[in-house]
């Protein structure tokens, strides 16, 4: 690692992983030089670096950056933490300035998109990398271990389970969106579908049973493990026990009927993330591709219904649109 403070951009300032961005900048020993977000909301930038310029629109943002790049002080990464749609433009505006760039999951919404950003890396000499936080922790490592080790045939049966509630706000954002979030495997799903594989290697068949505005159940067989899930964003499909609990987020993983308890342990796996993207062992973009095309497929694919191997809570009834919209309008 370099151990002189290196120089960062931020685009998305305002939103809601951004503090981690930010804190993990602070914590690597690096430099905000200049954030960038159509709002304005960002005192949160007075916490690790109130010297920090911050600009509301983007020809002035560009300015400023483009300006900083021809001193000896220039900026060397861009990090995004935008809108899912809106990721594949500003990695190829991070590329282009001469930096290298880190984004936030989902990295883009498309497979073709990383092929054609694979060639833009290539053409301006820089790279980008993405945060696939959960191959960081340590009980995910430990599983992932476990399973190389153990018998080469065996394959494993898994259920997921995460409901992470969300308000009527949520339809009204570009996260109720679907071709701005990629709906709800793409928003909140993403880097769950990367740690199976990444555990239990790739997708060999990929059944979407039930696809909603607010939920989606599938079955996904992965080359060692038989894969149930259930995603949403629904308290109403929370168990009674999260409910009693006072709970809006319920997040479960069972391999082979025992449940893997890995609900702690996630708040610095943002800045392990980039302690080893500036070490030179981050994950390039290449290494998102199995999972945007997961979530790809689930969001082109018809749901068949309760038909084979479904989770318990497919059969869940389903919910009317808070607003009455169409959810792909």
């Amino acid at each position: 690692m370099n151990n002189k403070p290196q120089n960062f951009a931020l685009i998305g300032a305002a939103g809601y992983i951004a503090p981690r961005h930010i804190n993990a900048i602070a914590s690597t020993g690096n430099n905000l030089l200049v954030a960038y977000d159509k709002f304005d909301s960002v005192g949160r930038l007075d916490s690790s670096f109130p010297n920090c310029s911050f600009f509301t629109e983007n020809e002035q943002f560009d300015r400023f950056c483009s300006k900083q790049m021809r001193t000896d002080n220039p900026i060397s990464w861009v990090s995004i933490c935008t809108p899912n749609y809106t990721h594949d433009a500003f990695i190829r505006y991070g590329l282009r300035l001469g930096c290298d760039v880190i984004c936030e999951k989902p990295l883009v919404l498309n497979p073709y998109n990383i092929d054609n950003l694979i060639e833009l890396e290539q053409e301006m000499g820089h790279n980008a990398y993405t945060i696939l936080q959960l191959r960081l922790h340590d009980k995910i490592k430990a599983l992932r271990e476990k399973v190389q080790n153990g018998p080469k045939d065996k394959i494993y049966d898994v259920d997921l389970t995460y409901i992470t509630s969300r308000g009527k706000w949520y339809y009204s954002s570009w996260k109720g969106n679907i071709h701005k979030s990629g709906g709800i495997a793409t928003n909140i799903g993403v880097h769950f579908y990367d740690m199976l594989q990444w555990i239990f290697g790739p997708v060999k068949q990929n059944i979407v049973h039930v696809m909603s505005f607010d939920r989606v159940a599938g079955y996904l067989e992965l080359n060692r493990a038989r894969v149930r899930y259930f995603l949403s964003i629904n308290a109403d499909c929370l168990p009674s026990n999260a409910v009693q609990g006072e709970k809006r987020t319920y997040r479960t993983l069972a391999i082979d009927g025992e449940e893997f308890e890995f609900s702690q342990g996630f708040t610095e796996l943002h800045t392990e993330s980039y302690r080893q993207i500036l070490a030179g062992n981050g994950f390039r973009i290449s290494e998102a591709r199995s999972c945007i095309e997961t979530v790809s497929q689930i969001r082109s694919s018809t749901p068949i219904g309760l038909v084979g191997d479904y989770h318990p809570l497919a059969k869940l009834p389903l919910s009317t649109h808070p607003f009455g919209w169409d959810e792909n309008r």
